[in-house]
């Protein structure tokens, strides 16, 4: 039974990580940028979620306006700070988003408080009894389930519709993608509202699950990504899923028999850096 419990627990923060790596996979797959300040996206989606649910009662309209601000905010992060510097190399970008993500988390802090927020009155708390007498939050189960959905459609999105066609072909050769007439800006807006709006999603998830959302409420999962992308083989969608599940799953048995020794985040480095030494490209790669 035991065993149950911890794998279904992992599952759970492996969807969480999933919805936050997902939108870094998809960022990397399509520019090569390591964009750390998504982050930041995680952490106003967590804010707006709280806010929005505390004002009016509707958890829903919370996702909604979580999802298309943090998106808005992806393009303009895209338009301002990264598409001037697309020629330089790698570093410069990841530079930037670094000081772009600590820029926003003082201002999180400065507009919010240090202390952090919480939900008035926390939706989604009563829990369910599954198989085996297995009890979950009913915010665990749509975590799950809604995380399944988006896989679903990104999965779609990317194979059978021409703007997941397009998003590929600018990857392999973006000047003979342009020649085509495919708009390259265009297709990258859409690239990081998409991106962006998965880490608002997770924000509002992350800040529900703990009732509570604070400045530097993005670090953990920002590195956490980072680890997952290239866990799963820097760029590869399906391979993020499954690193960001396989990651959920050794943490929650690794905080029961190794918590002693690490704590939760050094159980999944160490995790990373054994699976990095018997395989560099990472456990999901694609040829």
């Amino acid at each position: 039974m035991l065993f149950v419990e911890l794998t279904a627990q992992g599952l759970v923060q492996g969807a969480i990580y999933a919805l936050v790596a997902l939108g870094l996979t998809l960022v990397y797959g399509l520019l090569r940028i390591l964009h750390v300040a998504h982050a930041a996206l995680f952490t106003l989606g967590g804010y707006l979620g709280v806010l929005v649910a505390n004002a009016t009662g509707s958890l829903a309209l919370g996702f909604a306006v979580a999802m298309t601000v943090a998106g808005l905010a992806g393009i303009a992060m895209f338009r301002l700070c990264y598409e001037p510097i697309l020629k330089q190399p790698p570093f410069v970008a990841l530079i930037a988003s670094i000081g772009l993500y600590i820029a926003f988390e003082e201002l999180f802090r400065i507009v919010f408080g240090a202390s952090g927020l919480s939900y008035q009155n926390p939706p989604l708390q009563q829990q369910v009894a599954l198989f085996g007498g297995l009890q979950f939050k009913e915010a665990e189960l749509m975590v799950m389930a809604s995380t399944a959905v988006i896989i679903g459609a990104l999965g779609y999105l990317q194979n059978k519709t021409r703007i997941g066609v397009a998003c590929q072909a600018t990857v392999s050769d973006p000047q003979m993608a342009e020649s085509f007439g495919i708009k390259l800006r265009q297709v990258r807006d859409i690239n990081f509202f998409v991106g962006s709006a998965l880490a608002g999603f997770a924000g509002v998830w992350v800040a529900l699950l703990n009732n509570l959302v604070e400045p530097t409420m993005g670090s953990v999962p920002s590195y956490k990504g980072l680890a997952i992308i290239v866990l799963g083989g820097m760029g590869s969608v399906r391979g993020a899923l499954l690193a960001a599940l396989v990651l959920g799953v050794i943490e929650s048995f690794g905080t029961i028999y190794l918590g002693k020794l690490l704590d939760r985040n050094a159980i999944a480095f160490a995790f990373l850096i054994a699976v990095l030494m018997v395989r560099p490209q990472g456990l999901f790669a694609r040829r």
